[in-house]
C-alpha cells in the first residue's frame, strides 16, 4: 500500500459524515512521505520544534505547536508518543511512530477524540508494522 492511501483512506476518512480538515506522513526529518491536497507545507524549525518535544516532552507548551506559522496551544498528549494542540473549535494530533510522524488537524464538528482516534489508530499500526 502507497503512503498516499494510508493517508486518503485512513487519515482523511469518513468520520460520521466527516472528515479531518488535514493529514499527512512525514519522516522524522520533515520530508513528506504523504498528505491530502490542504495540508500545510511545514517549515524545518516546526518539525524541530515537534521532534524536540517528542524528546523533552512539554519543551512545547511554553511556545505553542506551530504547523505553517498557525499556532497551537499544546494540551495533553503522551509523552514521547503523542502531542495534541488545540485551536479554537480545532485542532492537530500528530503521532511519532519509529520513522514517521502521523498528522491529523481537524475543525468541528470533527471532534478531538476522533481526530485522536484516526491518527493514533494509523500510528500503532505502523509502530506494529516496524515503521
Amino acid at each position: 500500500m502507497s503512503w498516499q492511501t494510508y493517508v486518503d483512506d485512513h487519515l482523511m476518512c469518513d468520520i460520521e459524515g466527516h472528515h479531518l480538515t488535514s493529514a499527512a506522513i512525514l519522516g522524522h526529518d520533515g520530508s513528506v512521505w504523504a498528505q491530502s491536497t490542504s495540508f500545510p507545507q511545514l517549515n524545518p524549525a516546526e518539525v524541530t520544534g515537534i521532534m524536540n518535544d517528542f524528546a523533552e516532552p512539554g519543551s512545547l507548551a511554553p511556545t505553542g505547536l506551530f504547523l505553517r506559522s498557525t499556532k497551537y496551544m499544546v494540551i495533553q498528549g503522551e509523552p514521547g508518543a503523542v502531542i495534541r494542540g488545540k485551536k479554537g473549535s480545532g485542532g492537530v494530533t500528530i503521532k511519532k511512530t519509529g520513522q514517521a510522524l502521523v498528522i491529523g488537524i481537524y475543525e468541528e464538528p470533527v471532534t478531538p477524540g476522533q481526530c485522536n482516534m484516526v491518527v493514533e489508530r494509523l500510528g500503532d499500526y505502523l509502530v506494529d508494522q516496524g515503521l
